[in-house]
């Protein structure tokens, strides 16, 4: 017969899967601190050397990582989705730009679709509540927070979406977006009515979620990377022609 003993699981194990558990879903993000240990072995009411066992076990393993004075924090796993010459190579070739916007058409267009069928009504009040959060930062002349919440935005709509896969590898992408591999976001923040077009795309996507509409929300994620692609297009051009229009000023100043 099939069957097995069941063996009792020891303490240091129910911990390690509780913590794996909360890296995976992407509620324990990288480079997030852990409690100190008295207060997490507190929380999860477990001894301490229990909790130093699950620990080790976790740091062997490369998903948390010790900082001398500092603490115990989640490992910076993403930064193993691209190699160092594969970024490199992102970052210097034009190419990758679109290729990356079209990337995040396709899986945007899918997380939204499924966050409008799947997610929580609590999964699409955070959405709710940054939107609202960007549209209070719009009023600001500095446009730091904005393009800060707009990332937000559109990770809170890929961990809506409830696929794990999917959540780690548009963090990684994020990642490389947010230290600037791909584009520098401020470019998409510097015109007033660029901004004032991506807000009411945000709207726009917001809404079709909200109302739990699945396809206007695969629309209104389309229309608006769209925009974002026409918006980066027009920016390159211009930096070309700049580069033109000084050259023959060199030029003129040399006759």
């Amino acid at each position: 017969m099939p069957f097995q003993k069941v063996l009792p699981e020891k303490l240091s194990q129910t911990v390690v899967r509780q913590i794996e558990a909360l890296i995976l879903r992407g509620i324990l993000r990288p480079g997030e601190r852990l409690p100190a240990e008295r207060e997490l072995s507190d929380r999860l009411g477990v001894s301490r050397p229990s909790l130093r066992e699950a620990v080790a076990d976790l740091q062997a393993r490369g998903l948390l990582a010790s900082r001398p004075g500092a603490g115990i924090y989640v490992a910076d796993v993403l930064g193993s989705a691209f190699s160092p010459a594969l970024v490199q190579l992102f970052a210097t070739h034009d190419d990758a730009v679109f290729d990356y916007l079209a990337f995040r058409r396709d899986m945007e267009g899918l997380a939204a679709e499924r966050a409008a069928r799947l997610g929580s009504d609590t999964d699409l009040q955070v959405v709710d509540a940054i939107f609202r959060k960007m549209a209070a930062a719009h009023a600001k002349r500095d446009p730091t927070d904005e393009a800060g919440l707009d990332a937000q935005f559109h990770m809170a709509i890929i961990e809506a979406s409830h696929n794990v896969v999917m959540l780690h590898m548009m963090r990684s992408m994020y990642d490389l977006l947010q230290k600037g591999v791909f584009y520098n976001r401020q470019v998409m923040f510097k015109q007033r009515t660029t901004r004032e077009a991506l807000l009411d795309q945000h709207r726009a996507i917001n809404d079709a979620l909200q109302a739990r509409d699945p396809v206007g929300a695969r629309a209104a994620v389309n229309t608006h990377l769209a925009f974002v692609e026409t918006a980066l297009t027009d920016h390159i051009k211009a930096e070309q022609h700049e580069a033109v229009a000084r050259m023959r000023l060199a030029h003129e100043h040399m006759r």
